[in-house]
């Protein structure tokens, strides 16, 4: 009983574009996408935290769309991404589509090949009919998605936000890599406890304190606003000390320009053991690659620390600085140790070095609801499951 989807049903998205197959839904606008390179264009495409919401007495909903996946050729593909269908908060199913179009960049040549695809329907069985209920379809956050039909045995009807919004950015972590499912990346873990609307600002590759970004950031409504900051700067050895913090702070202000009393929240970086004492750039383990593992290794020299190269001890130190030296009363940090730290090493080792897998995505989610949104936390005080 809906064909096409309209843009009331996304939540989560900054712009909707109009495709020839659909819509899509975009984490950055056009001018500020415009302003990035591939890779961060490739990764906000990729719909983090993007769901779409609405109520219904609906048995079973059906979602045609099409995938486009991208990977680097001689390293292991990403599993196919995944769509959770949530009713009344409680996760009931998840499904992937067959296929997509698929674009394979050799790192050798610099070619590209793209594959074609159809778009696919997915069915998603929310259990018997009954009262009206909310239903939440969160996209794939590994997968760019055109979003072409929305249909149901019933009606459906858009719903407003549910919380109060939190805006949050940051690196391939906060995007959710490794994560199983978009439900299941620590950003969504906690935004769903803390029964707050999520605004995934999370890039891969390119949590690097780009002015655009918190132009962006200043100017999108939220309640609570976060950053995390430090391993995309370390591992493409972007900066050295003398930059990164004046970038640090000019990013602070250009996002207060927008939110001058909101709850803002630094984050410092989750261990990371290949960059804490080494500098970058980070680089594929060529070794695990042969072996068809993928692992990223550290190329930097820790003597070089002395001259300005960062690291993330170096880069915790400066976070920590930067909060204590703007006297903001509103202005929080979080130690990403206490999210996941040396003593979490031997339980749950970073099976490519440098993201958490599933199970820790839920860990670190876990710990930043109890941290951040809990009693006497830097986002407390709202509807807080514990």
């Amino acid at each position: 009983m809906q064909s096409s989807v309209s843009a009331a049903f996304v939540h989560g998205a900054v712009e909707i574009e109009v495709t020839a197959v659909g819509v899509r839904a975009h984490r950055l606008p056009a001018w500020a996408r415009a302003r990035g390179d591939a890779q961060l264009k490739l990764a906000e495409a990729q719909p983090a935290g993007v769901r779409l919401a609405f109520a219904t007495t609906a048995q079973r909903v059906a979602l045609t769309a099409l995938a486009t996946r991208f990977g680097y050729a001689g390293v292991p593909p990403r599993a196919p991404g995944v769509f959770d269908a949530v009713v009344d908060g409680s996760l009931v199913a998840s499904h992937s589509l067959g296929s997509a179009v698929v674009v394979t960049l050799d790192m050798a040549t610099g070619r590209t090949t793209t594959s074609e695809a159809e778009p696919e329907t997915l069915v998603f069985d929310l259990g018997p009919s009954g009262p009206e209920r909310h239903v939440e379809i969160w996209l794939p956050h590994t997968e760019s998605v055109e979003l072409v039909a929305l249909e149901a045995d019933a009606p459906l009807r858009p719903v407003a936000g549910t919380g109060r919004t939190w805006l949050h950015h940051g690196s391939s972590i906060s995007q959710g890599s490794n994560a199983a499912t978009p439900t299941g990346t620590w950003a969504s873990v906690a935004a769903r406890a803390a029964r707050v609307d999520l605004v995934n600002l999370g890039f891969g590759g390119s949590s690097l304190l780009d002015p655009f970004v918190a132009r962006v950031m200043r100017d999108t409504p939220a309640d609570l606003v976060s950053l995390a900051a430090g391993i995309n700067i370390v591992n493409s050895d972007l900066m050295r000390r003398r930059a990164f913090t004046p970038a640090v702070h000019g990013f602070l202000d250009t996002v207060r320009d927008g939110h001058p009393d909101t709850p803002l929240l630094v984050m410092t970086p989750i261990l990371c053991p290949i960059h804490e004492e080494t500098p970058g750039p980070g680089a594929f383990d060529v070794a695990a690659l042969a072996e068809g593992v993928t692992r990223f290794r550290a190329t930097g020299d820790p003597a070089e620390v002395a001259a300005g190269k960062l690291t993330l001890q170096v880069v915790r130190a400066e976070l920590e600085r930067v909060v204590k030296d703007r006297k903001d009363p509103h202005l929080h940090l979080v130690d990403g140790l206490t999210l996941y730290g040396p003593d979490d090493v031997d339980a749950h080792p970073l099976p490519d070095s440098l993201h958490p897998d599933a199970e820790t995505h839920r860990l670190i989610g876990e710990r930043f609801t109890e941290t951040v949104f809990g009693a006497g936390g830097a986002f407390a005080g709202g509807p807080f499951v514990g």
